[in-house]
């Protein structure tokens, strides 16, 4: 794949002075890349077999703050290292960063076992559960964000208000809006395909100077890191042309969000062959597939934290607003929790419930654990709901606040069986906290409301 690079290819490159630093990375708990810079030939003597980094980097919120009252690292335990272990298969070349390439690494403790609550460690753990039953997943994600001609720092000094989005309309599926966008988007295309992340096609989307570019799908792991050195890359690249983008799940509220649609599939690990079709069934499902989506719309509410993780993140489920209030399942129907799409090898199931503010590696673990919850249940598919699902009183909600989404996970054991008690415990206590910061908060709606007329 174009951008990868083996040790063999990376030694060369240092020599040749082609490349210069290495950034060794990890994802956090939101999902961001961290980790450092160091040179390439440091990078070849020692940091290839590890890295160390201070353990409170897995207990931090969005605002770098050391959150209290986490068992795995604190104040009263001294907040000392744990290590990062590079993983060779992730180096690639990062062509909008001069000299640069990039290894994406794994959190291990002091034994050099996995820790659990670091979020590859916990996609990991459900990809090891479907290898166990015989099956590889494969899952591809799809990314709005909003493109401005702010840049980060004039955005900042504005306050976030009266933003100049890239266009002026929305931009569903326009060319000709598209191209006076396309100085940026050109570059984030060709820019990711360098760092092999293939990109299949950008588009507008359902608001002014909304964009989705979609990634090819890969297998899971894979598909994560491609998702996050994206999510980052795009960031990068948007300040390198003195523009912003955000990927917050409701910028704005009177228009469209940004969602993270997962499309996901189950292949047989013998022979790499779709498992979810069956040419013999009447309706072209296996029994597997139908599992599969039932334990999913079974556990929605369940494992919602992990799609929409910030108080913000629930503001995007609207009705008519193409993100779903209702976890149920649809046959190519846009209103629905999760969309079944394609037939044959192709069939999947695309859950819409995820925002583009969800990390990757928790939003994707929690689905494949709720469809093998689903498979090792066997439990029955619910009735298809159709038509224009907004409209169904009668039918499962998606949790509506913050506050709903703990509740549900707190109550559920299925996925602190999947997960372990330990790591649900740690991301219920992100959000609790995540929760008690905004409800200390005075809000512009507030001081609108209520200054002058309360």
């Amino acid at each position: 794949m174009s951008g990868m690079m083996d040790r063999a290819t990376l030694e060369k490159a240092v020599g040749d002075a082609e490349i210069d630093t290495v950034l060794v990375c990890f994802p956090d708990m939101q999902g961001r890349l961290v980790g450092k810079r160091v040179t390439g030939r440091f990078y070849l003597e020692e940091v290839q077999r590890e890295m160390h980094v201070c353990d409170y980097l897995l207990t931090v919120d969005m605002e770098m703050e050391p959150v209290p009252g986490y068992r795995a690292a604190s104040w009263d335990k001294g907040y000392g290292d744990f290590a990062v272990r590079p993983d060779p298969s992730t180096m690639r070349r990062i062509p909008w960063l001069e000299g640069t390439a990039l290894v994406l690494g794994d959190c291990v403790d002091h034994h050099g076992d996995d820790l659990p609550h670091a979020p590859r460690s916990i996609l990991k753990r459900q990809l090891a559960r479907a290898l166990d039953a015989g099956y590889r997943v494969k899952m591809g994600s799809e990314l709005e964000f909003y493109l401005f001609d702010d840049s980060y720092e004039e955005v900042a000094e504005k306050r976030y208000t009266d933003l100049k989005t890239a266009g002026r309309y929305i931009e569903d599926y326009h060319i000709f809006q598209t191209t006076k966008e396309e100085g940026l988007i050109r570059a984030v295309r060709n820019g990711m395909d360098g760092a092999g992340v293939p990109v299949e096609f950008s588009k507008g989307e359902w608001g002014p100077g909304q964009e989705e570019i979609n990634l090819r799908y890969a297998e899971a792991l894979e598909m994560a890191d491609r998702h996050s050195i994206y999510k980052n890359g795009l960031k990068e690249m948007a300040w390198q042309h003195g523009k912003s983008v955000t990927f917050m799940a409701k910028w704005r509220e009177d228009l469209a969000g940004n969602s993270c649609h997962i499309h996901s599939s189950l292949w047989d690990a013998a022979d790499d062959s779709p498992a979810f079709a069956d040419a013999a069934a009447a309706d072209g499902w296996a029994t597997l597939f139908k599992c599969y989506l039932a334990g999913q719309v079974a556990l929605a509410r369940d494992m919602t934290l992990f799609l929409a993780p910030y108080i913000n993140s629930y503001k995007r489920f609207q009705s008519g607003s193409f993100a779903p209030t209702k976890a149920v399942w649809s046959r190519d129907n846009r209103t629905a929790g999760f969309r079944v799409v394609g037939e044959g090898p192709g069939l999947r199931v695309e859950n819409r419930v995820p925002g583009a503010d969800a990390n990757p590696y928790l939003a994707f673990a929690a689905t494949i654990a709720a469809g093998l919850h689903g498979i090792e249940a066997n439990l029955p598919l619910p009735d298809e709901i159709e038509g224009n699902i907004y409209e169904n009183p009668g039918v499962q909600d998606v949790p509506v606040t913050l506050r709903d989404a703990i509740a549900a996970l707190e109550n559920s054991a299925p996925m602190k069986a999947a997960f372990g008690e330990e790591v649900i415990e740690h991301y219920l206590h992100a959000a609790r906290w995540e929760q008690t910061e905004y409800d200390r908060r005075v809000t512009d709606f507030e001081l609108n409301r209520h200054f002058e007329r309360s």
